[in-house]
């Protein structure tokens, strides 16, 4: 057992889920380091002894996310944070896209997320207390061309954590969706796959913007390490927010979809209110 908080992170192995553990560890924090390669994140745990405890983990397996959830218990008594970082890209227009592969990421970045969370919500409720933190995208909240699959994923994670924190608010649980735009993370580079046919129709569209994402990976403005300080203050807040957006692109297409929204609310605002029945 520790006083300190204990951190449970899937998707270690690189990017966000690498620099929060490297972080939380350094805070002292008892972190469990998990990865489909536990070998990728050996060096993670390094020097930090009881404190870091390092897991297999594919968060689309059952049987592995109920036995490291099972393990982080037994050796720490608790899980007071719970983030759920393990997920892949996805490039091409909805037409171009192969659905076996949209399919796959919908199970890392969606059903994944939540069989993590379901899984450690018992301990949790238990506990009357602990942080479920799900790595959304500004994609959770804007679309994009050529990554509509993957928009749909985090529009996904979106909707399902914002229901979560109402559900569980009153046991002590909080909940936090990250919502980063561009970071110096794998997400544009091999964990994401692309349409394997291209049309010519698309090119202008999709086909820019995957252009302009592959050629951007790795040179994005958004630093890994300020991300993983972050969470950790949002996490620790006496008032922590329910979204955080990470990186000045996100905040600004945050704050211009809130102006779209706006702006087709009002003009069509009589439209919408005549939808009702006549009062009596």
């Amino acid at each position: 057992m520790t006083s300190k908080p204990v951190w449970f992170i899937t998707g270690c192995s690189t990017g966000f889920g690498r620099e929060l553990a490297l972080h939380t560890l350094s805070l002292g924090y008892p972190t469990v380091v998990t990865a489909r390669n536990p070998a990728q994140v050996e060096d993670i745990a390094a020097r930090h002894g009881e404190n870091a405890l390092v897991l297999k983990l594919d968060v689309t397996n059952p049987d592995e996310v109920r036995a490291a959830v099972r393990q982080a218990e037994e050796r720490f008594g608790r899980i007071d944070v719970l983030v759920n970082n393990a997920g892949i890209g996805y490039f091409g227009s909805l037409e171009e896209s192969d659905i076996a592969e949209a399919r796959k990421m919908f199970d890392i970045n969606v059903w994944g997320l939540m069989d993590m969370t379901r899984a450690v919500l018992p301990l949790m409720r238990r506990q009357r207390s602990g942080t479920v933190v799900n790595i959304s995208s500004i994609g959770g909240l804007r679309g994009f061309p050529a990554v509509g699959f993957y928009n749909g994923t985090k529009f996904a994670v979106e909707g399902l954590s914002e229901s979560l924190s109402k559900e569980v608010a009153h046991l002590g649980i909080k909940v936090l969706i990250v919502e980063p735009s561009g970071f110096r993370t794998d997400w544009a580079g091999r964990s994401a796959n692309e349409a394997p046919q291209t049309i010519e129709d698309y090119k202008a569209s999709a086909g820019e913007r995957m252009k302009a994402l592959r050629e951007q990976s790795g040179n994005q403005p958004g630093d890994p390490v300020r991300a993983a300080q972050a969470i950790v203050k949002a996490v620790e807040a006496d008032k922590p927010p329910l979204r955080l957006l990470l990186g000045k692109m996100a905040f600004d297409g945050a704050h211009e979809k809130i102006a779209e929204m706006q702006r087709d609310f009002e003009a069509w605002a009589e439209t919408s209110v005549g939808a009702d029945a006549p009062k009596a």
